[in-house]
């Protein structure tokens, strides 16, 4: 009885996931690697913790390459942010796809002291603006959201620009 409750919450997983990279496959996240006369200005090691629809912290998204946590490189420069997930290709974030940069403590699953994740809210593709969330492990997330917001312009800083 136990062995067919456990394969059923497993199935019952397995189909909610596929649902949600079916309802999701639309979101495409940049993917381009930083160009070799670019600055780099800050490099953060940093766990990924999830992609979410902006403004709600508890609705993951599966955007290909960011659906799962996963050990990141962040890395500032003078043409933007690049997010180095393990396994994944490089996501190269411009400043003008960036709309904001916050400090947070809860994501998904993931809650830590007061400000302790930085919310990176970007454009996909198409136009749709998400929320990506890091936790910087060698620095505080103050520093991480600093650096980023030193390659935005004043317009693009705001809660909800």
């Amino acid at each position: 009885m136990i062995v067919v409750v456990v394969v059923g919450l497993i199935a019952l997983l397995f189909w909610a996931w596929r649902r949600r990279t079916r309802r999701d496959s639309a979101l495409r996240a940049p993917i381009g690697d930083v160009p070799g006369s670019a600055t780099v200005i800050a490099e953060f090691p940093s766990l990924y913790v999830a992609t979410t629809r902006h403004g709600q912290p508890l609705e993951r998204l599966a955007i290909s390459g960011l659906g799962f946590r996963s050990k990141a490189d962040v890395r500032v420069t003078d043409v933007g942010v690049a997010l180095d997930l393990t396994g994944q290709p490089t996501m190269l974030l411009d400043p003008a796809r960036i709309t904001a940069v916050a400090q947070s403590t809860v994501a998904i699953d993931r809650v830590v002291e007061p400000d302790g994740l930085v919310c990176l809210s970007w454009r996909t593709d198409d136009g749709t603006v998400v929320d990506s969330y890091l936790r910087p492990q060698d620095a505080s997330a103050r520093a991480l959201a600093d650096a980023i917001r030193g390659i935005l312009s004043p317009s693009s800083t705001g809660p909800d620009a």
